[in-house]
C-alpha cells in the first residue's frame, strides 16, 4: 500500500528503526536508497524491520551517495543476511544512465521473487517489458511519478504498481509558505491504476550530502484536512530571526513556539502522534535536540499520520 522512500542517511534509518513496529502493523514497505559507505546504520534498520516481520526494498545501485559507483557492498549485505527472507528485498534502480543492457543484467542477476524495479528516468520501457517476458511476474514496479509516464507506466500493466511522488517542494528555510499542499496520492492512486503509493516523506526527492549552517529553522509537520476531501497538506513553522546563521538553538525555540500554538489552537489537524508528544516535551524542557533529530521527528508524525489514515479508512 504504502511505500515511503528513504535515502538512508543517518537520521532516516534511525526514525525507521524507532517506527518499526508502525511499519509493520501497516503494512507499509520503506524503500531504503542506502547513501553512507558504512552500512552499519542500514543493518540494524533492517534487522529492526526483520525482526518485527516488517518489508523492506534495498536499492542495490543507488543512485547517490558513496554506494553510486559500487553497490556491491549492499548486495553482499543482501546475500549474508537476508538470504531466502523474501521480506527483504533487492530494489534495482532504472536511471537515464541505465542502458537497456544493464537493466536487463540487474534484472536477471536480482531475479528472486519480490524483487522491485524502480523506474526512476529509464527510457526503453517497451523493450525492458519485452525483454522481462516471462520473468515479468517476478518483479514488482514501482514508479517516481515525474521520471515514468502514464505511457512508460502501460508496459508493467498486470504486475504490481506502485507510484512515488514528491509532496515536498524544498526550498530555503526562510522561503517556506506556512502551509500549502502535499498530496493526495493516499485516496487517488487506486484511480491511476496503481497498487501502491509512495512519496519521499518530509525530506524530498532532492538529495545533497549536506549544507551549511542553517540560516533559518523550520519545522515540517504533514496533516490531513477532512475538510478538503482528506487531502494531505504540510504546515512549515519557521524561525523569526534568519539572518544570520548564528543562534540554532534559539531559532528552534521560536518555530517550536508556533507549533505549540498551533497545536494549542484546536484547529491544527495535526494527529497528536508520539512525534508531536516528544516536540511538546522539548517545548517544556526549553531543549534543543540537533537538526538531525528534528527531521527525526517529521519524519516518524508522517508515517503515524498515514498509519492513522489508513487504519480509520480500514475500518470503515
Amino acid at each position: 500500500m504504502y511505500y515511503p522512500y528513504f535515502r538512508g542517511k543517518q537520521f532516516e534509518l534511525i526514525a525507521i528503526r524507532e517506527s518499526a513496529r508502525l511499519i509493520a502493523d501497516s503494512g507499509f514497505v520503506p524503500i531504503i536508497e542506502p547513501v553512507r559507505e558504512s552500512l552499519g546504520g542500514l543493518e540494524k534498520a533492517l534487522s529492526s524491520l526483520a525482526d518485527v516481520g516488517a518489508e523492506a526494498v534495498v536499492v542495490v545501485n543507488p543512485r547517490h551517495g558513496d554506494h553510486r559507483e559500487n553497490g556491491e557492498n549492499i548486495a553482499g549485505l543482501l546475500e549474508q543476511a537476508y538470504r531466502g527472507n523474501d521480506a527483504i528485498s533487492a530494489g534495482i534502480l532504472l536511471t537515464t544512465e541505465t542502458s537497456l543492457t544493464h537493466a536487463v543484467e540487474l534484472a536477471r542477476k536480482f531475479s528472486a521473487d519480490g524483487t522491485t524495479l524502480i523506474h526512476a528516468g529509464f527510457t526503453d520501457s517497451r523493450a525492458l517489458s519485452d525483454q522481462l517476458a516471462g520473468d515479468a511476474a517476478r518483479f514488482r514496479n514501482v514508479f517516481l511519478e515525474d521520471q515514468a509516464n502514464r505511457l512508460y507506466r502501460r508496459h508493467f500493466l498486470g504486475r504490481p504498481r506502485i507510484l512515488v511522488g514528491d509532496g515536498f517542494v524544498q526550498m530555503k528555510n526562510a522561503d517556506y509558505p506556512p502551509i500549502e499542499a502535499f498530496s493526495d496520492l493516499h485516496i487517488t492512486y487506486p484511480e491511476q491504476g496503481m497498487d501502491g503509493y509512495g512519496d519521499f516523506l518530509t525530506v524530498g526527492d532532492n538529495y545533497s550530502e549536506g549544507g551549511g549552517p542553517a540560516y533559518a529553522v523550520a519545522i515540517h509537520l504533514t496533516f490531513i484536512d477532512p475538510n478538503q476531501d482528506d487531502a494531505m497538506f504540510i504546515y512549515h513553522f519557521k524561525s523569526d530571526t534568519n539572518d544570520t546563521p548564528t543562534d540554532p538553538a534559539g531559532k528552534f525555540a521560536q518555530a517550536l513556539r508556533k507549533l505549540i500554538a498551533k497545536l494549542d489552537s484546536g484547529d491544527s489537524n495535526l494527529l497528536e502522534t508520539s512525534a508531536v508528544l516528544e516536540f511538546r516535551a522539548l517545548h517544556e524542557r526549553g531543549h534543543f535536540p540537533g537538526l538531525g533529530y528534528v527531521k527525526k521527528l517529521s519524519i516518524k508524525h508522517h508515517l503515524e499520520t498515514l498509519a492513522s489514515y489508513h487504519s480509520a479508512d480500514s475500518n470503515g
